[in-house]
């Protein structure tokens, strides 16, 4: 009966810790480019609801600010550096509308796409050149794109804002 409890616990043990190794998901590269082409149109649209809605973490898009009631937990959690505090609407709307006014474009084009290695969750760099308005280029604008929430949906994590700004 011991020898059974531990040959199973040692395969539970075993089973937590495999790791997939296999080949690059060809569907990758489709889903995360078309989520920047999304934001994009949305950002010269000023289409804050859908930009939110591109925008976010592995939890999901930063609009889902969550009830009160769960956000009084992510508060706490936040306190302890479990989770993140929720982030209002209106902090959604504002952080939105400032990333659509510095990425106004009159046109874009995809330069690149490569995974970035070391991190948690599946992410890839989409690099944008953006023909600002008055034809100035911003060179290979970098989108972190990652995998999110159980539906697997690609969001945008963090741009390089620098690129367009300096």
């Amino acid at each position: 009966m011991k020898k059974t409890f531990l040959m199973a616990s040692a395969c539970l043990v075993l089973a937590a810790c495999v790791t997939q190794t296999g080949g690059r998901d060809p569907m990758a590269g489709v889903g995360s480019s078309l989520t920047v082409e999304r934001f994009l149109q949305a950002a010269n649209a000023q289409d804050l609801d859908g930009m939110a809605r591109a925008f976010g973490t592995p939890g999901g898009p930063i609009i889902d600010t969550g009830s009160t009631f769960g956000c009084t937990f992510k508060k706490i959690g936040s306190w302890f550096r479990i989770c993140d505090a929720c982030v209002s609407y209106q902090e959604v709307e504002l952080r939105m509308y400032t990333i659509s006014e510095i990425l106004r474009h009159q046109d874009y084009r995809i330069v690149s796409e490569s995974a970035v290695p070391g991190r948690v969750d599946r992410t890839i760099r989409i690099g944008v050149d953006l023909v600002r308005v008055g034809g100035r280029v911003a060179a290979d604008v970098g989108f972190l794109v990652i995998r999110a929430g159980g539906d697997g949906s690609w969001l945008i994590q963090e741009i390089d804002l620098g690129k367009v700004t300096g």
